[in-house]
Parts: C-alpha cells; sequence; structure tokens
C-alpha cells in the first residue's frame, strides 16, 4: 500500500499525503461561493500547493446534504476552465464527481484522479476507469444520496457495513482489470452517518485497513466537529487539524483538508515524533 498510481505520478504513501480542497461551488458546507470564478478557484489552488497540499481535489458539485443535483453541462461549466489551468502546476489533481461523462472529460483534460462520493456505481464508470490508462480513484461509502442522506442513517454496525461495500466496489473494478495499486478507499464521513456513526468508524478504523488499500480520510469542519466542540464550521480549524491527526495516527495515508496549511504543521510534529521515537 506504499504507492498510489495517478494519470501522471506514482505518489509515495511512506508519509500521509494531504489533499487540498477547492469548491467551485456556490452552495458547498463551508466555503461556497468563495472561489466560484476560474481566476479565485486557480488562486486557491497555488494558495494550497504552497501551504504544503500534495494533491488538489476539484469538486464542481456540492455534496452537503440536501443539495441539488446539477446536469453534466452545469457542474462541467464550473469545473472546465479551472481544470485545463491546474494539471499544470506540478501536483495531481482530483476531480471530485460521480458523473461518467464528468469524469470522460476531465480524464481527457489530463486530471490524474476520480474522486467520487458514489464509489463508480454510476452506469459506465467502472469501464471508463478500467480503458483509461493509469488514473487513480478513491471510492467512498455513502448511505442513500446527498439529498436523503442525513433524514434518520442507521447501521446495525456501521464499520461493518462500510467496510463490506468497500470490498464489493473494490471488487467490482478488479474485474474488470483496475490494478489494485490505483486504487484507494474513503468510509465517508458524514456521508449518511450520525456523529455516533463517524465517531465509531474513526474508533474501528484499522478494520478497513484490512481490504488492503490506502484510506483516505475527508473529516476537514465536518458537522460532527461541531457537535462535539460546540464550534460553527468557521471555527472547527483545531478540531479538524486534530481529527486528521487522528485518522493519519490509526492509519489513513491521504487526508482531505480545508486549512492545509495548519494541517501540514501538524503532520510534520506527529512525523517528527515518530522519528524520535524510533531512534529510542
Amino acid at each position: 500500500m506504499s504507492i498510489w498510481q495517478t494519470s501522471r505520478f506514482h505518489l509515495d504513501l511512506a508519509r500521509p499525503l494531504i489533499m487540498g480542497i477547492v469548491n467551485v461551488t456556490p452552495d458547498s458546507f463551508s466555503d461556497g461561493g468563495r472561489f466560484l470564478s476560474a481566476d479565485s478557484a486557480l488562486a486557491q489552488c497555488e494558495r494550497l500547493i504552497q501551504e504544503g497540499a500534495d494533491i488538489l481535489d476539484i469538486g464542481g458539485e456540492s455534496s452537503r446534504p440536501g443539495a441539488p443535483t446539477l446536469t453534466v453541462e452545469e457542474e462541467w461549466q464550473r469545473l472546465e476552465g479551472v481544470l485545463k489551468v491546474a494539471v499544470s502546476l506540478g501536483v495531481p489533481v482530483s476531480v471530485d464527481t460521480c458523473k461518467t461523462e464528468v469524469m470522460r472529460r476531465a480524464l481527457d483534460l489530463g486530471v490524474d484522479i476520480i474522486n467520487d462520493i458514489r464509489a463508480l456505481e454510476a452506469p459506465g464508470a467502472v469501464d471508463l476507469i478500467a480503458s483509461h490508462g493509469q488514473c487513480g480513484v478513491c471510492l467512498m461509502h455513502m448511505q442513500g444520496d446527498p439529498a436523503t442522506m442525513q433524514a434518520r442513517p442507521c447501521y446495525p454496525d456501521v464499520v461493518d457495513e462500510v467496510r463490506q461495500y468497500l470490498s464489493q466496489r473494490l471488487d467490482s473494478l478488479r474485474q474488470a482489470g483496475v490494478a489494485e495499486a490505483r486504487i484507494t478507499l474513503d468510509p465517508g464521513i458524514g456521508f449518511g452517518k450520525t456523529p455516533a456513526h463517524n465517531i465509531e468508524l474513526l474508533k474501528r478504523q484499522a478494520e478497513l485497513l484490512d481490504l488492503g488499500r490506502p484510506l483516505l480520510l475527508g473529516w476537514s469542519r465536518k458537522s460532527t466537529l461541531g457537535q462535539i466542540t460546540g464550534k460553527p464550521v468557521e471555527e472547527r480549524l483545531v478540531a479538524s487539524v486534530a481529527a486528521a491527526l487522528a485518522a493519519v495516527t490509526r492509519g489513513a495515508r491521504i487526508v482531505r483538508v480545508h486549512d492545509v496549511g495548519a494541517t501540514a504543521d501538524a503532520l510534520k510534529v506527529w512525523q517528527a515524533s515518530n522519528l524520535c521515537n524510533s531512534h529510542i
């Protein structure tokens, strides 16, 4: 699990990597509307790289609870101009989408990774990934869909269900001929899960490592952190960094975050501590 193969990069996961979030949306729960223009989105891309982002994750459709669904053309109109330039910035570029046609267009522009909250369940998505070179992919678990996922999420055992689902999706890619080195897995914190479910996933995260693929975790600014701390979304920096470190300590190899600089500093201290311990 030490390498994540993507279209242009073989990412070394010997140290945890930071995926910086760039939402080209008016309605994302945390930063909707801040980076709607191509210029502002690209300025944010450059800022995140300077702060230490190893990967840029660019999304044109909000997946917050209750978010409306866009057409392919609406989503692509938001993404195209940003992606065309982002792929020239020297780091891997991920596109956050669940539409097969948007994936196809993004890959044709040179995007490195497909990050799909629906784990390539859309018709033709698995075949597209199988036929498109060496692009990386992240498969995420979600119960329901963004419009309804937080209505009444329920699991007999959330960790077991997430594990079984991700295992099934992983098998579907294997059967299509997608190399395992191209695949990471995301348990989907906050996607059809209560705060108790999310905390259980964190506590038992190591059980997901049995699937044999690197884990990508996205705790940044999530509502569970707000419930724990009592802080509104704009004041969840410390909680987000703490959650990212907790996920890494339990085996996550990629953390998806808004606050790249603070997360990078925290990981440097964590890594230095681990290095010191290894020399004792």
